[in-house]
C-alpha cells in the first residue's frame, strides 16, 4: 500500500517537477549562457519593436508636440513625481519631449534630476520680461490696495498674478514651443492612475479636437468679480469671433451671469492653433488691457474654459473621462477604476465627473453635437460642490 512521505519526503515530493526543471535549466546555462542570453536578448528585443505606440526618444513623431511646465527649482521633488507618473503611465514608450520655463535660470541639479527621469529630450527656458511683469498700465497704488484687502488664496502675491497671466498669454508663444502642434500641461505633485494605452496627441488630431479636458469645477467667484461682464463687451465688440456652435450655456447661471464653471487647466491638452488664433489672441489682449490679471486675480484656467467655450465648436472640445488624474486635493477616476481595468483610482473620493460643471458640460455638450440623441449625457445623482455660486437646479 501506497505510504504518503512525511516530513522532508513531502515536501520533495512536492515540490520536485519544480527542482528538476530548475536543475534541467541550471545546466543549460551553465552549458551555453551565451546561446541562451543571445535568445532572450533576441526576444525581448521583439517584443520592444512589436510594441504599439513605442517612439524613439531622437526620432519623429506622428505630431509635433510636448510635455510642458512652468515650474521653479524649488519644484524639483514634485516635478520628478508627476514625471515618474507620466512616464509610467505613457511617455516611456511615446517619449515626446518635456519642455520646462522658469521666471529664473535653471540650476544645474534641476536639470541633471529631471533629466534623470525619462530618455525623451528635455529643454529649459526662461521667460522675457514683458511676459513676466506687471504692465505699466497697472495702477500700483488700486493693486497695492486690492492686495492688502484680498481674501482668497494667494490675494497677496504677484508671483501668482504673473503666472496666471503668462499662463493665459505667453506661455504658448514661448520659443521653444513655436514649433509645436500641441502641447500637454503638467505640473508638479500631480498623479496618473491610468495606463494611457493610446496617444492622445494622435486622438485629438484624427478628430480635430482643439481643447482637452479632465476636471470642471466652479471657480472662487470673488477672484473674478468682473471677468464675464468684461467678456460680454468683448462678445458685443467682436460678435463674429464666436463659434457658431459654441457653449455659451455652459457659462451662464440662467440669469446671464457667470456661474463659474471652467476647466481646470493644470491639466489640459491642446492644438496650439487655438491660443494662436487671432479670436484668442483678441480675447486675451483685451482681458489684459482692462486689468482684471492684477486688480482682481483672474486665473488662467477660467480665461482658457470661456474662450474654449466661446470661441470653439461644441464638437471640438474633448473630455479625456478615461485618464485618472490627481491634483493636490482632487482627484478624477474613471467609472469603475477601483475595481477593474488597469488603474488603480479610488473613485469613491472622486466626485468630479458629477460634480455640476461636468453635468452640465455634458448636456450642453449633446444637446450641440448630438440633439436627437434618446440616451441622457448623464444618469445619477449630480454632486453641486462649489467655491462660488450655488445653480438654482439641475440641468435638465
Amino acid at each position: 500500500m501506497f505510504r504518503a512521505p512525511g516530513g522532508f519526503g513531502r515536501f520533495v515530493w512536492r515540490h520536485l517537477a519544480v527542482m528538476a526543471a530548475g536543475i534541467l535549466a541550471g545546466f543549460i546555462v551553465g552549458c551555453n549562457r551565451r546561446a541562451v542570453q543571445t535568445s532572450l536578448d533576441a526576444v525581448l528585443s521583439h517584443a520592444r519593436a512589436e510594441a504599439p505606440h513605442t517612439y524613439s526618444p531622437d526620432g519623429e513623431k506622428p505630431v509635433r508636440a510636448a510635455l510642458v511646465a512652468l515650474v521653479r527649482n524649488s519644484d524639483l521633488f514634485g516635478l520628478r513625481l508627476a514625471m515618474r507618473q507620466v512616464e509610467d503611465r505613457f511617455n516611456s514608450r511615446h517619449n515626446y519631449p518635456y519642455i520646462f520655463v522658469n521666471d529664473e535660470p535653471f540650476t544645474d541639479e534641476f536639470k541633471r534630476g529631471v533629466r534623470d527621469m525619462t530618455r525623451a529630450r528635455v529643454q529649459f527656458g526662461s521667460l522675457d520680461h514683458d511676459s513676466w511683469k506687471i504692465p505699466e498700465w497697472i495702477d500700483p497704488d488700486r493693486y497695492a490696495r486690492v492686495k492688502r484687502e484680498a481674501r482668497y488664496p494667494h490675494g497677496e502675491k504677484d508671483s501668482y498674478r504673473k503666472m496666471c497671466r503668462f499662463q493665459a498669454g505667453f506661455l504658448h508663444r514661448h520659443p521653444l514651443l513655436k514649433d509645436l502642434d500641441y502641447y500637454w500641461r503638467i505640473e508638479p505633485d500631480v498623479e496618473y492612475y491610468c495606463n494611457i494605452d493610446y496617444d492622445p496627441f494622435v486622438y485629438m488630431k484624427q478628430r480635430g479636437l482643439k481643447y482637452g479636458w479632465n476636471i470642471a469645477m466652479s471657480e472662487f467667484m470673488d477672484t473674478v468679480p468682473t471677468l464675464w461682464n468684461t467678456t460680454r463687451r468683448f462678445i458685443a465688440e467682436h460678435p463674429h469671433m464666436l463659434a457658431p456652435a459654441n457653449m455659451q450655456r455652459w457659462l451662464e447661471d440662467g440669469r446671464g451671469g457667470y456661474n463659474g464653471c471652467h476647466f481646470w487647466s493644470n491639466f489640459e491638452i491642446v492644438d496650439l492653433s487655438f491660443y494662436r488664433s487671432p479670436e484668442y489672441q483678441a480675447y486675451f489682449d483685451y482681458l489684459d488691457r482692462a486689468g482684471g490679471f492684477f486688480y482682481e486675480r483672474w486665473g488662467d484656467a477660467p480665461v482658457h474654459s470661456i474662450a474654449a467655450a466661446l470661441l470653439l465648436n461644441a464638437s471640438q472640445v474633448h473630455y479625456f473621462a478615461d485618464i485618472g488624474y490627481y491634483h493636490p486635493s482632487v482627484v478624477s477616476c474613471p467609472a469603475g477604476a477601483r475595481t477593474r481595468g488597469s488603474c488603480v483610482c479610488d473613485d469613491s473620493k472622486s466626485f468630479v465627473q458629477n460634480s455640476h460643471c461636468a453635468v452640465l458640460y455634458k448636456h450642453v455638450r449633446q444637446s450641440i453635437v448630438d440633439p436627437a440623441a434618446t440616451e441622457p449625457a448623464h444618469v445619477g445623482p449630480v454632486n453641486y460642490v462649489h467655491a462660488g455660486v450655488q445653480p438654482r437646479h439641475a440641468p435638465e
